[in-house]
């Protein structure tokens, strides 16, 4: 049986090796709009320093609500980029439970 931190080092792997994925669809993919593709990296990053903080126990304001910008985002590539959209909301599943 896994403890805790062991948990929850093989869930943030999980979320990372997800986000390669996406980047890598990302980058096969044609005529992704520029400003999505700008919100994609700005999320990446946050999401990067949110689980660093959360491997430290440092979770603050600013860390809450990537869920939410995750799920927006997967709404505004839904129409020309439908898996894509599916790999965001599973990411925002995969934060939202985590808390973040």
């Amino acid at each position: 049986m896994l403890n805790e931190n062991e948990h929850t080092n093989e869930r943030d792997e999980n979320l990372k090796a997800h986000l390669k994925a996406l980047h890598r669809h990302l980058q096969e993919t044609d005529n992704v709009d520029p400003e999505l593709e700008t919100l994609l990296r700005q999320l990446d990053g946050d999401i990067d320093r949110a689980l660093a903080r959360h491997a430290e126990s440092e979770l603050d304001e600013n860390t809450y609500g990537l869920s939410s910008r995750t799920q927006e985002l997967a709404a505004r590539f839904d129409a020309n980029h439908p898996t894509f959209s599916a790999g965001l909301r599973q990411l925002g599943n995969m934060l939202s439970n985590m808390g973040i």
